[in-house]
């Protein structure tokens, strides 16, 4: 039966302009950077972003090592894209990454033309689209001259490949030197993406502002702490659990006990103000108007549109923020 996406759908989110560009993102977006591999069900991986379209996230964020195996998250978004949402493209921003080992050999890392050019190339390949929306430099290359990363994205940026360029995991100093030669080259720099959460805020040192001068928007990844956000490990770690597993991004020595106790003390909060933890993290990070947007992640439709009900209290008394201020810097 042929997917027809609700009527609804744009009912339930509000869209943030991305810094000063025309571009606006839902506030909150789904990555796939976990559970869209081919390890995972497929019919679990379509019916989320099935449910993330139908609810109002338009954004859908990748990177060409997603999986395992790499590109293997790029492939299952290609297939739902296929069966899906290919009369849906024009409602949606794609975006994806290149920064991390994806071949062997001298040409399949970091940030030199050759590899960002022919990264670009294999992830429309295998998402089966002519162009993404947003393309990301994924971390700074300490070998390769910044200008070459940036006339890097220019190049992809003017081939139509990319309509927009942005970079990931760049601190202050470089994403201002990268945003300048960007400018010069008048390529529509317009996003950042950063590791921000409540137990992660190197951001707010300066990076913040950097992009607010600069007019550029940032979207916050694992803004759950990989689940330490949740009321997930406040007992213990769950043998089903990210924690629990081996070969996953969280460690069970990352479990610090001072974080588990500042994360009951935090889930106390988020019951007084009728949230879980996970949406009060959410709707924390939204606080902020230069943030445009929460990158989450999803197992399951059901974990998706509980992250969703984040939107439903996203204000904050003063007395509140002043006490979650106190609980995390103790």
């Amino acid at each position: 039966m042929n997917y027809l996406a609700k009527e609804s759908r744009y009912d339930q989110l509000s869209y943030r302009r991305c810094g000063k560009s025309g571009l606006k993102l839902p506030e909150i977006s789904l990555g796939l950077w976990q559970n869209f591999s081919d390890n995972d069900l497929f019919s679990n991986c379509r019916l989320m972003l099935r449910t993330a379209f139908d609810h109002g996230i338009t954004h859908f964020d990748l990177a060409n090592n997603y999986g395992p195996p790499p590109g293997s998250a790029e492939e299952t978004f290609g297939r739902v894209m296929q069966k899906d949402f290919r009369p849906y493209r024009d409602e949606m921003i794609i975006a994806t990454k290149a920064g991390y080992d994806m071949w062997p050999g001298p040409y399949g890392d970091f940030g030199s033309r050759k590899y960002l050019v022919a990264s670009l190339d294999q992830s429309l390949q295998r998402m089966g689209i002519d162009y993404v929306d947003i393309f990301y430099h994924h971390r700074p290359d300490p070998e390769t001259p910044l200008e070459e990363t940036m006339m890097a994205l220019d190049h992809i940026v003017k081939q139509g490949k990319a309509l927009y360029a942005g970079i990931s995991n760049y601190p202050a100093s470089q994403s201002k030197a990268a945003i300048a030669i960007l400018k010069e080259l008048k390529t529509p720099f317009i996003i950042h993406q950063a590791k921000y959460s409540m137990f992660e805020r190197w951001v707010e040192d300066e990076l913040l502002g950097v992009l607010e001068d600069s007019g550029a928007g940032c979207i916050a990844f694992s803004p759950l702490a990989q689940g330490l956000l949740t009321d997930k490990y406040l007992n213990g770690i769950p043998a089903n659990s990210r924690a629990g597993r081996e070969h996953t991004s969280l460690r069970p020595d990352q479990l610090l006990p001072e974080r588990i106790e500042k994360a009951r003390i935090l889930n106390k909060t988020a019951q007084n103000r009728g949230q879980s933890l996970a949406q009060m993290a959410i709707a924390w990070l939204l606080r902020d108007h230069r943030v445009t947007s929460v990158l989450i992640g999803s197992s399951t439709p059901h974990q998706l549109l509980n992250n969703l009900d984040a939107l439903t209290n996203k204000q904050f008394t003063t007395d509140e923020l002043n006490a979650i201020e106190g609980i995390l810097a103790d």
